[in-house]
């Protein structure tokens, strides 16, 4: 005898329903995902504000630590360091600090003032709270009497 059994044969592939929706979410991703991912000068712009604003938390921190002045400049393209080599502080900086003394990659920086110092208290020369601007970023402000920098 001859037994002849019939099996279902699983239809393999995706529905048309399934390949709709990806084809949509996929779109939705290129509309609004891929130009913000491909975007990096908001990502450089951040870098550049977190580099700006750790750099001047350490010229502070230099100067309270070895109790000499810390002189910060401030140019479009980044902040550079000097500081009192004296050993009784003279208050005229006059050598790089032992550290990466500017931030890296990044534009459009200024400052109202565009140079000031840390004492060796740990605030600023100034009268009133220092202010640096970063271009596509928050500003910065380093107070005056106490030196504390924030955004």
């Amino acid at each position: 005898m001859l037994q002849v059994t019939s099996k279902l044969q699983k239809a393999s592939g995706f529905t048309m329903i399934e390949l709709i929706m990806v084809v949509i979410i996929l779109g939705v991703l290129a509309i609004y995902a891929a130009p913000a991912a491909l975007n990096t000068g908001i990502f450089i712009s951040r870098g550049f504000h977190d580099e700006t604003l750790s750099l001047l938390r350490a010229a502070q921190k230099i100067a309270v630590a070895q109790q000499r002045t810390v002189c910060v400049q401030v140019n479009p393209t980044g902040v550079t360091l000097t500081m009192d080599a004296h050993a009784v502080a003279t208050g005229v900086c006059n050598a790089a600090p032992s550290m990466p003394n500017r931030p890296r990659g990044g534009t459009g920086l200024s400052a109202v003032p565009a140079s000031f110092k840390f004492n060796s208290l740990g605030g600023t020369d100034q009268t009133s709270a220092v202010t640096l601007s970063i271009a596509n970023s928050t500003p910065i402000t380093v107070e005056a009497d106490t030196g504390f920098v924030h955004d």
